[in-house]
């Protein structure tokens, strides 16, 4: 936020608070950054002297008070402390560090899709929180917005409504910034929550465009252009235009709730972080089949496939069963004689030590063999050619040494 050092005609000392800098001036007053004994900073605001007098300015000043002492929790700015009874109205809230969102877009540009959804998701969810102090703040719009390291932070309640306040303005009579009020607000009827869903339907389209949905011109342009015609949604990311529309609606009944906003939001920034597409990515494989066990060697089919695999072949007489096909598409004899081969045929010779393995020569039953297919080696084996050679090692040196002697 920029500040501005303090002009001649500026107080120094507001209550117990010591002012340092400007940081803003309204229409109600000017907004100073001070701080009390204990060093906590405050942003502080004063009635302009010319308005302490009017006793409408004051009520409306005392309202904001209530509505930020109603308030509990949410993105707002806490109230510290505040004098109504003083000669010039003061209230503090606790000090908001970081631009506003009308700043930051205007200094850096426009802001993501999964920023603006993200900021949208905690200012819907402040905005729970102040709805349910029975406060609408009608006065929603980048300006008002604070991002802070810990988050947007909505300030500025000065034209906000609490439930059982009766209203400062006439019929027909606009409170608001044009291009981010809502329709019911220009035609003067009464406010609700949806009044500021529409609001923050309009700042988050800023946010994503640098400008308003509603364009430029005069106020009269602005608030006929509210009423009658359709918001321009030009360059919002396709993820957020569907929900900002419907924040746009003329229609109060038509737009979502402050918590409907909040949890599509969230699940549109987590969705947008992440780079995924618009729904849910497809599942490649079904659960219960992801959950089947699979054959451990290469081109062999597991227990289960072969179960469900077709069965092929003819139908046998009484006792027999039809036989599976082959996995290379030839058809199985039929068994006769209990052996496995056609009657009459022949008994298949094999090499001499090998064992049947499903049909393949292989090791003997019973004989461990090793990862290469190699028997291990026999330790009584082993002795037994260890005690030969010894024996002809020493009866050749026996020779070698006799011969010497000769």
């Amino acid at each position: 936020m920029a500040m501005m050092r303090l002009r001649r005609e500026d107080p120094r000392v507001v209550g117990s608070f010591r002012l340092h800098r400007r940081l803003g001036a309204g229409g109600m007053g000017v907004v100073y950054l001070g701080s009390d004994r204990r060093g906590q900073r405050v942003a502080l605001k004063v009635i302009r002297p010319d308005l302490a007098e009017d006793q409408e300015f004051r009520s409306r000043f005392a309202r904001e008070v209530s509505a930020a002492r109603r308030i509990r929790g949410g993105c707002t700015a806490r109230l510290v402390a505040a004098d109504l009874e003083a000669e010039r109205p003061w209230f503090a809230t606790q000090y908001v560090p970081g631009p506003s969102l009308h700043d930051k877009v205007a200094e850096h540009g426009v802001l993501q899709a999964a920023e603006v959804a993200a900021i949208g998701a905690a200012l819907s969810e402040g905005l729970v929180a102040v709805h349910e102090a029975g406060v609408v703040h009608r006065d929603l719009k980048p300006s008002n917005i604070l991002l802070s390291p810990k988050g947007p932070r909505i300030i500025d309640f000065g034209i906000a409504w609490a439930t059982g306040a009766s209203t400062l303005t006439h019929v027909g009579t606009a409170v608001g910034s044009p291009g981010f009020l809502a329709p019911e607000q220009v035609r003067g009827v009464a406010v609700t929550a949806a009044t500021d869903v529409f609001s923050l339907g309009a700042t988050l389209a800023y946010a994503a465009t640098a400008d308003s949905p509603f364009g430029h011109g005069g106020s009269e342009v602005m608030l006929y252009r509210v009423v009658h015609e359709e918001p321009h949604l030009q360059g919002v990311p396709d993820a957020l235009a569907p929900l900002l529309r419907a924040c746009l609606a003329k229609d109060p009944e038509e737009r979502p709730s402050t918590l409907q906003l909040s949890m599509r939001l969230k699940e549109i920034a987590a969705r947008e972080a992440q780079g995924l597409p618009e729904g849910r990515p497809p599942v490649q494989r079904d659960r219960a089949e992801a959950d089947r066990p699979t054959s451990r060697y290469p081109g062999r089919l597991d227990r289960t496939e072969r179960l469900e695999r077709p069965v092929r072949g003819t139908a046998g007489g009484p006792g027999q069963r039809s036989q599976p096909s082959r996995t290379d598409g030839s058809a199985r004899p039929s068994r006769t004689d209990g052996t496995g081969r056609p009657a009459g045929a022949a008994r298949p010779q094999r090499p001499r030590g090998a064992a049947r393995t499903n049909g393949r020569p292989g090791p003997r039953s019973g004989v461990r063999t090793t990862s290469t297919g190699r028997r291990p080696a026999n330790p009584r084996l082993l002795r037994q050619r260890l005690v030969v050679f010894f024996v002809v090692t020493l009866i050749v040196a026996l020779g070698i040494a006799a011969a010497q002697q000769l």
